[in-house]
């Protein structure tokens, strides 16, 4: 979503870019047609843009809502043993093939539980050696 909207009273008078002194509003014009443009980066959200407006067309409200937006989603993978969250499903499709085989989706808890077990296998126990 946008932060800087107008609304259907806008008539393109161009009061809140002659005003904003952050210069964060700007037009374009493009074969007889009029773009207003918003540049969040330099907006500093003082209302300017609304205050001038002689149509009331400026919706600022959008811009001093304390919300948070939604960005991106991601599928997460839970741990096969206790469904704990472990990583979102990208993060392996963004891995080399050879590797992406190689990953477990296991916690933190149970990968250790899983390597001690692997290597309890392999390591004699103390005393059980051969003389």
């Amino acid at each position: 979503m946008s932060y800087f909207q107008v609304n259907e009273k806008c008539n393109g008078c161009l009061a809140c870019v002659q005003n904003c002194p952050a210069r964060a509003l700007d037009f374009r014009e493009v074969g007889g047609v009029q773009t207003l443009l918003h540049n969040m980066a330099r907006c500093a959200r003082c209302a300017t843009c609304w205050r001038v407006c002689p149509q009331d067309a400026v919706e600022f409200q959008h811009m001093i809502e304390n919300r948070w937006d939604e960005v991106v989603t991601h599928a997460l993978v839970r741990c096969r043993v206790c469904g704990e969250v472990v990583y979102a499903e990208s993060l392996t499709e963004s891995l080399d093939a050879k590797v992406r085989e190689l990953v477990e989706p296991l916690c933190g808890r149970h990968k250790l539980e899983q390597q001690a077990g692997m290597l309890s296998g392999r390591i004699p126990a103390a005393g059980g050696g051969t003389k």
